[in-house]
C-alpha cells in the first residue's frame, strides 16, 4: 500500500522534507494534494480526525490506518521503513535531535518573511523583515551552520553519521538549499566558510534517485508562497 503524503499544493514548503526521503528510498507514495480534490481531502480527513492522532495541521502521512503528523515525527516514524536510519537506538535518537534543529532552523527561516503574523501579508510587516532578516543571516545561519559542520568534520565522513547516510543529510541538503534560494548573496559568503557542509549538500544532489526526482516534475519550484522566499531587500552579504 502506498504511503499517502498530505500537504498543501503549490509549494515544496515542510511536505518537502518528507518527499526527499520518499524520493530517495524509492517509496511509493502518493502526493495527495496534488491529485484533483486532494486539498478538500486533505482538510476533510484533519477535520473527522478524533483522539491524540489527530493533525493540527499538515504536512501528514497516512500509512494504512497510521497518521503520523510534524516533519521530524514522521521522518523519524518512517527512518527505520526506509533504511534511512541507523539501527543503533541512541544513533536514531541522536538524528532524531538534529532532525528538530534543523525544524528550528526552518522555522526561524521562515520568520524572516513573517516575524510578526502569519495572518499578515509580507507587505505588512517589511521593515521588521528586514531587521529579523539581518539577525538571521548574521547570527542565526552562522550558529546553525557551525553546529553543524563540527559534527561533520567530528564524523570524519560525507555525512552526518560518517559514512552511514541517513534522513537527516537529506533535510540538511534541504534546509541549505532552500537558504541558498532565500538569500543567495548571503550564501555564497557561507560557502566559504562552510566548505564541508556544501560538499554535503553536493553529494545528496548526486544521489541517484535524488538526482532524477530533482530533474523531475515532482519537485515543486521554490516559490514565493513557501517558506524559503526570495526578497532581494532581506538578502545581505555575510559576515566575514
Amino acid at each position: 500500500m502506498a504511503y499517502e503524503l498530505y500537504y498543501w499544493d503549490g509549494l515544496q514548503g515542510r511536505g518537502e522534507f518528507i518527499r526527499l526521503a520518499l524520493e530517495e528510498a524509492g517509496a511509493e507514495y502518493v502526493d495527495m494534494a496534488r491529485r484533483p480534490g486532494g486539498v478538500q481531502a486533505m482538510m476533510r480527513l484533519m477535520r473527522n480526525a478524533a483522539g491524540p492522532a489527530k493533525p493540527f495541521a499538515p504536512p501528514f502521512l497516512k500509512d494504512g490506518e497510521v497518521i503520523v503528523s510534524h516533519v521530524a515525527n514522521i521522518l523519524f516514524y518512517l527512518g527505520p521503513k526506509l533504511g534511512l536510519a541507523p539501527q543503533d537506538e541512541a544513533l536514531r535518537h541522536a538524528v532524531h535531535a538534529l532532525e528538530l534543529t534543523i525544524t528550528d532552523l526552518v522555522t526561524e527561516a521562515h520568520d524572516t518573511h513573517h516575524p510578526i503574523a502569519n495572518s499578515l501579508y509580507y507587505e505588512d510587516q517589511k521593515a521588521a523583515a528586514k531587521a529579523r532578516s539581518s539577525a538571521f543571516i548574521e547570527q542565526r545561519i552562522p550558529k546553525f551552520f557551525g553546529h553543524f559542520a563540527g559534527i561533520l568534520e567530528q564524523s570524519g565522513g560525507t555525512w552526518l553519521l560518517g559514512d552511514e547516510f541517513s534522513y537527516v543529510d537529506l533535510s540538511l541538503f534541504q534546509a541549505i538549499e532552500g537558504l541558498h534560494y532565500a538569500f543567495p548573496r548571503a550564501l555564497s559568503g557561507f560557502a566559504r566558510s562552510w566548505p564541508g557542509l556544501m560538499g554535503l549538500r553536493d553529494a545528496v544532489r548526486t544521489r541517484p534517485n535524488i538526482a532524477r526526482y530533482l530533474k523531475s516534475e515532482r519537485r515543486i519550484p521554490f516559490n514565493e508562497t513557501g517558506i524559503f522566499r526570495h526578497y532581494p531587500e532581506l538578502d545581505q552579504a555575510s559576515p566575514d
